[in-house]
């Protein structure tokens, strides 16, 4: 990226994959938010393929929005990190919010999240309670996956759990300022000096594990992530992604999530890494298999998992492509 100063405060960077209306629900919560903050958005459309550009432009020029967002068209679909890159790298600002398509701002989060960057000159990232429209909070701090959290999410026990606690990836909803090792992206601010020293994100990854891998980078680079719950923001979970319902349905997942995962347990822990959390997932599904024989229900059984999570793995870096839609 550029070295010259940022001549804005605020860039926000939605991603559009044939999600119009999601993204049009979260335009009329966020632009509010923006009155009064040297700030503007990028829509970036992933190449969708669809009428998803014209149905956004269309509502842009009908409520006079067009000085306050800017649209990018991608010629391909280059999933999250890359969607994201393409909108970080079209304006520079000091602070970049990057926001799923399917989030809707409570009255505030944005400047709460500023302030909360201002307050923590050594946080690099800033991140908001996710809660769902009823206010229930969602998960949205964690510690960094590692082999041995393989075993506890295969499992699904509480001795095992119990066992390797220090291992377990997601952090109970939090009350008060924290800092995660990791945070999700479905709302997150980044410093601009971030992305300086430590890099855009990494498009090998078309979608899921890149947020926890650029935070990984975040920290190595000397940053803090922050989350504070004051800031709120509705995360329609899977929204934008088949993923979270495909994993309730306990339905084969997209070949792309194991890619990302095979690619973030190399990345962080090298090939034995890498094994050892495929083995240690074998495991896990041992145990949570002999709970079964004793008639507890299975919660662990994703169709196909047992092969899948060995996607990719004679070549673990190798780029992720587009599912074939």
């Amino acid at each position: 990226m550029k070295q010259e100063s940022p001549s804005l405060m605020l860039s926000v960077v939605i991603i559009n994959f044939r999600t119009p209306k999601f993204v049009i629900d979260c335009l009329k919560t966020l632009l509010p938010e923006l009155d009064g903050v040297d700030g503007e958005t990028v829509v970036v459309d992933n190449h969708s393929g669809d009428d998803s550009p014209g149905i956004i432009r269309d509502w842009l020029a009908r409520h006079d929005a067009g000085g306050k967002v800017i649209f990018v068209e991608s010629e391909h679909n280059s999933g999250f990190s890359g969607g994201n890159n393409t909108g970080i790298q079209s304006l520079k600002a000091r602070y970049y919010l990057l926001l799923n398509s399917d989030t809707l701002i409570r009255p505030g989060a944005i400047r709460i999240m500023l302030d909360t960057a201002m307050r923590f000159p050594e946080a690099g990232l800033v991140s908001p309670r996710l809660e769902w429209p009823d206010g229930v909070g969602q998960e949205s701090c964690f510690r960094f996956p590692a082999p041995a959290s393989e075993l506890i999410s295969a499992a699904q026990t509480g001795l095992v759990s119990e066992c390797f606690s220090r291992y377990v990836v997601a952090l109970p909803v939090q009350t008060q300022i924290v800092r995660p090792q990791w945070t999700s992206f479905a709302c997150v601010l980044v410093k601009d000096e971030v992305f300086r020293q430590a890099g855009l994100m990494d498009d090998g990854y078309f979608m899921y594990f890149e947020d926890i891998e650029f935070c990984h980078r975040a920290r190595k680079a000397g940053w803090d992530i922050v989350h504070n719950p004051e800031a709120r923001v509705v995360h329609l979970c899977g929204g934008s992604s088949p993923v979270t319902e495909q994993t309730r349905l306990k339905k084969r997942l997209p070949r792309y999530y194991y890619e990302s995962r095979t690619r973030y347990y190399y990345q962080t822990y090298g090939r034995l890494g890498l094994l050892g959390a495929n083995l240690l997932w074998w495991l896990g599904r041992i145990v949570s298999g002999a709970r079964q024989l004793l008639g507890r229900p299975d919660k662990a059984a994703i169709e196909g998992k047992w092969l899948d999570i060995w996607t990719n793995w004679l070549h673990p870096l190798k780029h992720s492509n587009p599912p074939k839609t």
